[in-house]
């Protein structure tokens, strides 16, 4: 039986050598550009940021989306690349720097060439006043809380018309005064129009809500449970005349019994 002949060998000829050559050229080519485009975007003064840390604006700094959030800060954020070339400005760095700042939910940071940087915020957005004990005493401080238990700095000369949030401290988590949030929530949703009757929501334990509000000029104070929110509030209006006749100094009430109302 006759053997197979081997397989030929490769042919190392000129025109393999050619491109070699031609390729290795291209490569060495395309490294040394990149390093003389670096150089170039690193050094010359065109791609400088221009700012000063002594000035209130930054010419080269586009601020997007800032409505509560201090801009300032924002700013400050840059300072470690002012008079430096946009090229080496670290983005991602920069970004994660933002997000540290009150009121920003999210940041995005661009270059816009020769010299600008953008940057675009999107804000937290509050839903309540979130009343915080103060050293553990009966005395209580303010801030804003969004619907992640975010809290956040009370802007000066900023109206805003939020029920109150008792049950936060200032701490816990986010995500754990993010429950008593979404407990708020549910309750004053639930509760459609008539929420905005409710001056104050205690969500300490969000299966035993209890609203504050205000009836005839009395403040009252609603113990709802967990659930039947809307029936249970508009079943005390509809008998609350009856029921000031018989508990005129009542101020608490259980309605967490769906067929009867508790005076306390």
């Amino acid at each position: 039986m006759p053997r197979p002949l081997p397989p030929p060998k490769p042919k190392f000829g000129w025109r393999m050598l050619l491109r070699l050559v031609v390729w290795t050229g291209v490569l060495c080519g395309v490294a040394w550009g990149s390093l003389e485009m670096s150089s170039f975007m690193g050094d010359d003064p065109r791609f400088d940021l221009q700012c000063s840390a002594t000035a209130p604006a930054c010419p080269g700094l586009e601020i997007r989306g800032a409505v509560y959030a201090d801009r300032a800060r924002i700013q400050s954020v840059f300072e470690p690349d002012f008079g430096a070339s946009v090229f080496h400005i670290p983005l991602a760095e920069r970004r994660r720097h933002l997000l540290a700042i009150g009121w920003v939910r999210t940041a995005a940071v661009s270059r816009v060439w020769p010299s600008r940087i953008v940057v675009t915020i999107t804000e937290r957005s509050p839903v309540a006043f979130a009343k915080l004990p103060i050293g553990g005493g009966a005395r209580y401080g303010f801030l804003l809380i969004d619907g992640d238990g975010v809290l956040l700095s009370i802007p000066p000369r900023a109206r805003f018309r939020f029920p109150v949030l008792d049950g936060v401290t200032e701490n816990e988590t986010e995500a754990a005064r993010a429950v008593h949030v979404n407990a708020m929530q549910r309750v004053l949703k639930d509760l459609g129009p008539r929420a905005k009757d409710i001056s104050e929501v205690n969500a300490s334990d969000p299966l035993e809500v209890r609203l504050i509000t205000e009836l005839d000029g009395h403040g009252v104070e609603l113990l709802v449970g967990d659930r039947n929110y809307r029936t249970r509030y508009m079943n005390f209006l509809n008998h609350y005349g009856e029921i000031r006749k018989h508990s005129a100094e009542a101020t608490v009430f259980d309605l967490r019994m769906d067929d009867r109302i508790l005076a306390k």
